[in-house]
This record gives C-alpha cells, sequence and structure tokens, in this order.
C-alpha cells in the first residue's frame, strides 16, 4: 500500500506511473531477445571469436541475475523511484557503449553494465504496482504488464530481424542497441516528472552478507546453466553448480539472523508465494525455449529467414491481449480456475503443434504454425498475470522489493534452465545430422515444452483457495482505491 508521505500527486496518475515504468521494462526484455537473431552479424563485424559473441548474451544474462534480489531490496531501502532513475540513466549509457562499440571486449563490458543496470530497474516495476494499486486493482495492472511482458518478448527478434534485414540509417548491428537511447530518456523523463518516491516504512538498512552470499548463489547456478553446455561440461563448472545447494544454505542462515534481510523469512511462510514460485519457475523453463527450438527448427531445418521465422510469433501476443480482459475481469473470482485452465490451453496448444510439425513435415507453412502459437497465447494470457498477483497477495508492501526481486530472479532462473535443458535436448538429437533432420528434432524437443506446461498445471492444483471476495470487498470500503 502507498505511504500516506507519498504525493498527492501520486494517487491521481496510477497508470501514467505505471506506463513509464513498464515502457522501461519493455526496453529491458527486448534488449534481451534482439541481441540472439544478429549475433552473427555482430561477430562477424568485429571479427570476435565464438566465446566472446556468447558472451554478448551470456553477460548480459549473469549480471542481471546477480543483481536482481538486491536490486528489489535497494528499492525498498534506499526508494524505489531513486534506484529506478539510477537504473534506467545506467541502462541508456551502457546502451550508447554497446551501439558505439569498435570492438567484442568493449562490447561485452557495456552488456555487463547493461545487466547489472536492468537489475536495478526491473524489480522496481512490480514494486510499483505492488505500492500504487490497491489489491483490487493489482490484477488489472498485472495483467497489462504480462501483455507488455509478452510483447516484448515476441517484438525482441521481429524488431533485430527487420533492423538487420533493413540496415535502418545505415547503421547495421548497432541500431539495436541505440534504439534504447531514446526509449531510455522517455522513461527517465516521465519518472522523475510522475513517479512518487516510496521505500520501506521501516528502518531497514542493506544486509551485505546477505547480498554476498546470493550473489555467489547466483553466480555458481547461472553460470553453469549458460556457458556449461559450449563448455562441455568441465568438473570444475559441475563442482560450482553444486556449491549452489550450501551457498542457499548459509544464505537462508543469514536471512534469519539478520535485524534487516535481503529476502525477510517470512515471505516464504506464505504457501502462495512458495508454490507460486515453483510454477512459476517450471513454466518458464518452457516458455522461452519454446520459442528458441521453434526457431531453430526453422531457420536450420528449413531455412526460413530471420523475419519469416519471427512473424510466426504474432499470434502470441494477439491471443494474450484477447483474453487479458477475461482474467482481470474474473481474477478474485475465479482465479485459480483460470489459472489452470490457461496451463491446459497452453498444454495442448504445444502438442497440437508437434502433431502438426510431424505431419506436414518439410512443407509445412506460416498459416499451419500460426493458430497453435495463438492458442497458447490465450492459454498464457488467462494465467500469467493471475499468477503474478497470487505469489505476491500475502507480500507486504515493506517488503514490495524483496518480493519483487525474488520473483524476477525466479523468472530469470527458469528462462536460463530451460534454455539450457533443450539445448542439450536439441543438440543430442540433431547431432551429425542433415538440416531436415535438424527440423524433426525441433519437433522432439518440443515434447519437453508440453511436459513442463503440464506439470505447471498439476502443481496449480496446490496452490492455496483465494480469499473470499466478500472479504475483498469488505476490504476495499475500508481503503481508497486510486
Amino acid at each position: 500500500m502507498a505511504s500516506p508521505a507519498q504525493p498527492r500527486a501520486a494517487q491521481k496518475h496510477p497508470w501514467l506511473v505505471l506506463s513509464v515504468v513498464l515502457t522501461a521494462a519493455f526496453m529491458d526484455l527486448v534488449d534481451g531477445t534482439i541481441v540472439s537473431i544478429v549475433l552473427p552479424h555482430i561477430q562477424s563485424d568485429l571479427e570476435a571469436g565464438f566465446a566472446a559473441a556468447q558472451w554478448v548474451l551470456a553477460g548480459y544474462a549473469l549480471t542481471f541475475a546477480l543483481m536482481l534480489i538486491p536490486g528489489g531490496r535497494l528499492g525498498d531501502v534506499y526508494g524505489r523511484k531513486r534506484v529506478f532513475l539510477i537504473g534506467v540513466a545506467g541502462f541508456t549509457l551502457a546502451s550508447v557503449v554497446c551501439g558505439a562499440a569498435t570492438g567484442p571486449d568493449l562490447l561485452v563490458g557495456g552488456r555487463l553494465v547493461q545487466g547489472l543496470m536492468a537489475a536495478l530497474m526491473v524489480p522496481q516495476v512490480i514494486s510499483i504496482i505492488m505500492v500504487m494499486f490497491m489489491p483490487q486493482r493489482r490484477a488489472k495492472a498485472f495483467a497489462v504488464y504480462g501483455i507488455v511482458l509478452s510483447l516484448a518478448n515476441v517484438s525482441g527478434p521481429l524488431l533485430g530481424a527487420l533492423l538487420a534485414e533493413y540496415d535502418v540509417f545505415g547503421l547495421q548491428w548497432r541500431a539495436i542497441f541505440l534504439v534504447n537511447v531514446p526509449v531510455g530518456l522517455l522513461a527517465f523523463a516521465g519518472a522523475a516528472r510522475y513517479m512518487p518516491e516510496s521505500r520501506s516504512e521501516q528502518a531497514l538498512k542493506m544486509d551485505v552478507p546477505g547480498t554476498v552470499l546470493i550473489a555467489l548463489a547466483s553466480f555458481a547456478l547461472m553460470l553453469p546453466l549458460i556457458q556449461g553446455r559450449e563448455s562441455g561440461w568441465p568438473l570444475w563448472m559441475i563442482l560450482l553448480m553444486i556449491a549452489t545447494l550450501p551457498l542457499l544454505g548459509l544464505f537462508a542462515f543469514a536471512q534469519r539472523r539478520s535485524a534487516s534481510p535481503l529476502v525477510p523469512p517470512g515471505l516464504f511462510k506464505e504457501r502462495s508465494f512458495v508454490v507460486g514460485l515453483i510454477m512459476l519457475l517450471t513454466l518458464f523453463t518452457g516458455l522461452a525455449s519454446f520459442f528458441l527450438v521453434l526457431n531453430y527448427a526453422l531457420q536450420l531445418g528449413l531455412g526460413w529467414s530471420l523475419l519469416a521465422t519471427a512473424l510466426t510469433g504474432i499470434g502470441w501476443p494477439v491471443g494474450i491481449l484477447a483474453t487479458s480482459g477475461l482474467a482481470q475481469r474474473y481474477a478474485t473470482t475465479h482465479g485459480r480456475l483460470l489459472i489452470r485452465t490457461g496451463l491446459l490451453i497452453m498444454t495442448v496448444a504445444v502438442v497440437a503443434l508437434i502433431v502438426l510439425l510431424e505431419a506436414y513435415a518439410t512443407d509445412i507453412s506460416y498459416w499451419v504454425i500460426a493458430p497453435p502459437v495463438l492458442v497458447m497465447g490465450l492459454g498464457f494470457g488467462l494465467c500469467v498475470s493471475i499468477l503474478t498477483n497470487v505469489i505476491l497477495t500475502g507480500v507486504p508492501a515493506d517488503s514490495a522489493g524483496a518480493g519483487s526481486g525474488v520473483l524476477n530472479a525466479v523468472l530469470q532462473l527458469g528462462t536460463a534452465a530451460g534454455i539450457a535443458i533443450v539445448g542439450v535436448i536439441f543438440v543430442s538429437l540433431a547431432n551429425g545430422q542433415d538440416t531436415t533432420s535438424l527440423y524433426f528434432a525441433g519437433s522432439t524437443t518440443l515434447w519437453y515444452n508440453a511436459a513442463v506446461f503440464l506439470v505447471a498445471l498439476l502443481l496449480a492444483m496446490a496452490l492455496p483457495p483465494a480469499p473470499r471476495h466478500t472479504e475483498m470487498r469488505e476490504s476495499a470500503r475500508q481503503v481508497p482505491i486510486p
């Protein structure tokens, strides 16, 4: 809940403030996907080795994961507006460095800074939703957030393909970074003007031991997930991943003893928070990797162009837009049912796509792939915004940044883990085979995605029942809605 000390203007512009922070979130999410599709062009132009090219992707993901949870807590302690502005400004400047890079080292350095700055600004988005919107309005705000997230995930590859094929302003691949500059300036100006400052009402301090331990645990887990397959899984990398468990154990012990913990242990007493995070982790291992597998199957297996492949994902945001209104309307009365229904629809859609890929084989067209992707979007629109709201329902406003940081870290972990897993499956199926067989390796790998959506559906059965609607309406009478 918004602090009484916040400016009264903040209560008049909640949706305007949301649009500002979502602009920054869109910029970050697009930047996370736009690079992969033009990476071969970057590698060739900068005469970079394969390892350096890989770190253009991996470096961003790694520093982003390292700072997500501390980034959320920094907003609680020092002010969400202040931390958000620092993140946006730093991200924009790092984008200029990336766009002007004359060699791979400078580009990788710029990407590392981009990841750090994104970890400062992204957790504040969910924190702002929790602070500025009362529980009855959060479902709608989270639905809008889900739409923006989905649009960004699809827009990244499509925008990258367009910029690469049409050489906008003669900038070649550099345009994918420099396009962030006007967007970043717009987000910074809007936040400076309209966003209220908010922080925890408790006297919190940064938990330095907790920050160090969670950063080490994140590094130990994320580096092998990002680099393990390409490096051949050396022993030291396997041991590093195993070290994640004792590091997390030390982190949990430190949090219980800390007077101002980075992640309040009380968050994990909320059943909806724990079960929902496990569901979200499972769901996102199948989500980002789905489009990766489909892109590989179509580009490498059938020789489709970058643009033709990117267009197959257009039905995804269309489906989300079509069902998000329904999700908003019935979130408080039938939210758990909508989550289960959405996950069931996604599972059935992936199975249908696999069947079509196998049946049409190399004769498959855009119009065969588009309907199942559209149906997947319909299912995702029903469940994801409601699930986010369910996860954060029991999180107090004082810990909004911490809860947001944990949620975003789980999303990032799920995405990285899913890509690593499908990479192993796809490469093992496609190793040493011709291009046509690469297509069928992709369709077979998609069974993993169908399976994890089904597992997420089964986990949804463990969510606690929603509060009675009458109680929510009663609390609505007691607190004015912005």
